[in-house]
């Protein structure tokens, strides 16, 4: 089986890639019978010589490979016909602007396995570069307070060459006594949780943090149920909230009275209550001034997320009384950071770690006759087809 890699065309460019050298070999060891192509690229965060010194053939023309896999949408006009793709495709929530990529998909008799849709039979995700996003945007949070303050000046966390320099600058800095609540379980509050680890940042429950002064840094990681009760007060667990998200009401307030740094790590439905709304955020006892978003939903249920930032420029500041963007350094300024791409800042690690997952969870269904399943289930077209399991994105594709 050939394996190609195919080289990141979108713009803004990606410099992440599937297989770094370090995963091809890795891959190779496991099942012997895979050949890679790597098509040449000057974007990818890994050099062309970094695969050829490993023996992976560098190829300006990809289109032998039976399997190609990248990160980001293919342009259409690179899309190589009867071929199977492994990439994020974005049009699995119907997103407008990728329509005629789908199109061009089905016209072309793509097979398409979307990153996002490779899933196990409980549906959870099993590969994703959610945990480097929560790790960049902690640390991208940090970066905000230390300029807003004027305390301390890490530097982007684009400029380091790895996750190892990223922990040497955090090193650098002392965190004042202030409270940190972190919403989120998932892959993302994890990768935010261990920034605030790396910091020795002391983490407190639940209660302590609601109802306890101290004389140092704290933080509390919640979870939905911790900010989300029902509106006929029964108790019952979190995943009736995934289901019945509107017979909730959110009791986020109570923690935004006491906090004044949020780090929004949670995954968010469009049905559930709303965390900040413009009344709360202009309440007398709204107590947060610095928001790290990394879950970035505009417009969703963080009022001061109007829009997402860039790598280039990634603080912009909220006035609740305005209700509008304004200079992050304004006294009554909410400092929002709510970069939608965080795992590009650190590319080699996402991409190492992605691998990881690459292998270890989709990669032996190429070998198994898909004994799982894993390829079943992620598979969106077929025969120039929408596959059953996403036959409801047939009215997106018709209009």
């Amino acid at each position: 089986m050939k394996i190609g890699i195919i080289k990141e065309f979108k713009t803004p460019s990606d410099k992440r890639v599937v297989f770094t050298p370090s995963k091809c070999a890795a891959a190779k060891k496991l099942f012997p019978e895979v050949e890679f192509l790597i098509e040449s690229s000057d974007v990818r965060c890994y050099s062309d010589k970094e695969y050829s010194d490993l023996g992976f053939n560098i190829v300006n023309d990809i289109s032998s490979a039976d399997v190609l896999i990248g990160v980001k949408e293919v342009p259409i006009n690179k899309l190589i016909p009867n071929k199977k793709y492994f990439f994020f495709s974005h049009t699995i929530k119907k997103q407008p602007y990728n329509k005629d990529l789908l199109l061009s998909i089905l016209d072309k008799n793509i097979e398409l396995f979307d990153h996002e849709t490779i899933v196990d039979k409980k549906s959870n995700r099993l590969i994703g570069f959610g945990y480097y996003a929560g790790v960049v945007g902690a640390y991208n949070g940090f970066r905000a307070l230390g300029l807003k303050k004027s305390i301390f000046n890490l530097p982007k966390a684009s400029n380091l060459h790895d996750r190892d320099q990223l922990n040497a600058e955090l090193l650098k800095i002392s965190i004042p006594n202030i409270k940190i609540v972190l919403t989120g379980k998932g892959r993302v509050g994890s990768g935010a949780k261990e920034i605030l680890d790396f910091l020795n940042i002391k983490q407190v429950t639940v209660y302590e943090y609601l109802n306890t002064s101290f004389n140092e840094p704290v933080y509390v990681q919640i979870d939905v149920l911790d900010y989300n009760e029902r509106i006929d007060n029964r108790d019952l667990d979190r995943f009736d909230f995934y289901k019945n998200p509107t017979e909730y009401k959110s009791t986020f307030n109570n923690f935004s009275h006491v906090t004044d740094m949020f780090i929004a790590g949670h995954y968010y439905d469009k049905n559930a209550p709303k965390l900040i709304t413009l009344e709360d955020a202009k309440s007398d006892d709204f107590k947060i001034k610095l928001i790290a978003d990394i879950s970035c939903d505009i417009n969703g249920p963080i009022v001061s997320t109007i829009r997402s930032s860039t790598i280039k420029d990634p603080i912009f500041g909220f006035s609740p009384i305005l209700n509008a963007e304004v200079d992050y350094l304004n006294s009554d300024a909410i400092v929002v950071m709510a970069v939608d791409n965080l795992p590009c800042e650190l590319p080699r690690d996402a991409s190492e770690s992605f691998g990881e997952m690459f292998i270890k969870h989709v990669l032996p269904s190429f070998f198994n006759n898909d004994k799982d399943g894993v390829l079943k289930r992620s598979q969106m077209t077929s025969d120039k087809n929408l596959t059953d399991s996403f036959s409801y994105l047939s009215d997106y594709i018709a209009q």
